[in-house]
């Protein structure tokens, strides 16, 4: 059994959440045991927890390719996401009054850009073309002087196609409007630094990069200027008031470093898997449509349609794998994938949408394994 895999059945939904990887969970350890000082005390115990605060931002920063001044931790990327958005609209000048984010962006982005336009912001979609690449031509007719901010993810959570965002920063940069990028997926699979992707702020995620749940980071270039959403005793900059969680800050410093020094060998082993899984599935049913293909992805996402049957239907008689139909926080909600609309798939295809998304712990014998399940699971319905 293999260090991720329960006695019921084989995890390939690495993008709704990983396991904490030990790196994590050693780095956090020390905080449970003893080292609780409160980081803005000036006792002994509180300059401990402040020394270790100090070190979870040089870490992350250094992974990030920042600055440690330009790292502000928080509670989840939602949040992050949240601070990006609202906060650099909310700082800009009276005449930028647009918000322009990708029609495939996850819903803490999209939904914080349309709560803008209760406070008076116009908001733009950017489309993304048939593989859901964004269209770089489209983007650029969008975006003008009027605009204070663009947002493109990263990599895109459901598909995992990697969007060229250092070319959509350009265009931003073009017309003085800020460029935020949302690497929560991203981060960890492929490299991630923040000064050469033209991101003036970077969302990273936690439980997406095997640290827990509850902790993430906004990057902010030096000299952004952010309007903050929580108020109170001005911690991180003054941009994210509330008692730091230094455990939690120094696990996901701990899984970034990690995962920065595992890429080399966990990116391409990863892809190899993937495929192997893939060509499994389209051995058994050729007219599999694999979501994406043709663009750069990330290497551990397979984005997979059964034509013909429903999702849910399948992932029912799948007994033993941990799968899902789409993004974890849309699952059960009864409604097309947003990202494949924008991408222009039939609704029939749609329906029989897959996420398989492998991961540090993953197996060739789990994947091979997957496979002979899906088959049968499809054969049955």
């Amino acid at each position: 059994m293999s260090a991720h895999e329960s006695r019921e059945g084989i995890y390939l939904d690495y993008n709704a959440t990983t396991p904490v990887c030990r790196e994590a969970r050693a780095a956090m350890e020390p905080f449970f045991l003893g080292g609780y000082g409160n980081p803005s005390s000036g006792y002994p115990l509180g300059a401990d927890a402040k020394k270790a605060l100090v070190r979870a931002r040089e870490d992350t920063a250094r992974a990030l390719g920042a600055s440690p001044e330009e790292i502000v931790f928080t509670s989840c990327g939602s949040e992050s996401n949240n601070l990006a958005v609202k906060g650099a609209a909310l700082s800009a000048p009276p005449g930028r009054k647009r918000v322009v984010v990708s029609e495939v962006e996850h819903p803490s982005v999209t939904n914080a850009a349309l709560f803008l336009m209760e406070l008076g912001f116009a908001v733009s979609f950017a489309p993304v073309d048939r593989r859901g690449v964004l269209d770089l031509d489209r983007l650029a007719g969008t975006v003008g002087n009027d605009c204070a901010l663009v947002s493109v993810m990263h990599a895109n959570n459901e598909t995992g196609v990697v969007q060229p965002v250092a070319e959509a920063a350009r265009i931003a940069r073009k017309h003085g409007a800020l460029f935020h990028v949302d690497a929560a997926q991203s981060t960890g699979k492929v490299p991630v630094d923040a000064g050469a992707l033209g991101a003036d702020l970077l969302t990273v995620v936690g439980h997406k990069v095997y640290a827990p749940k509850g902790v993430a980071a906004l990057y902010v270039r030096a000299g952004t200027k952010l309007t903050p959403l929580l108020h109170g005793g001005g911690q991180e900059g003054g941009l994210r008031s509330g008692t730091e969680n230094v455990a939690f800050a120094s696990a996901l410093a701990a899984a970034l470093t990690a995962a920065r020094e595992k890429l080399a060998y966990d990116a391409p082993r990863l892809s190899r898997l993937r495929d192997l899984l893939v060509s499994a599935l389209r051995a058994e049913f050729p007219d599999l449509v694999l979501h994406g293909e043709g663009a750069e992805r990330l290497p551990n996402t397979a984005f997979v349609s059964f034509p013909g049957v429903w999702a849910d239907a399948l992932l029912s008689r799948a007994a033993g794998l941990y799968a899902s139909t789409g993004a974890a926080c849309h699952h059960g909600a009864g409604k097309i994938s947003h990202v494949l609309s924008a991408m222009g798939v039939d609704k029939e295809v749609a329906r029989g949408t897959v996420r398989l998304s492998l991961g540090r712990f993953t197996t060739e014998e789990e994947c091979r394994r997957a496979a002979a399940i899906l088959i049968a699971a499809r054969r049955s319905l």
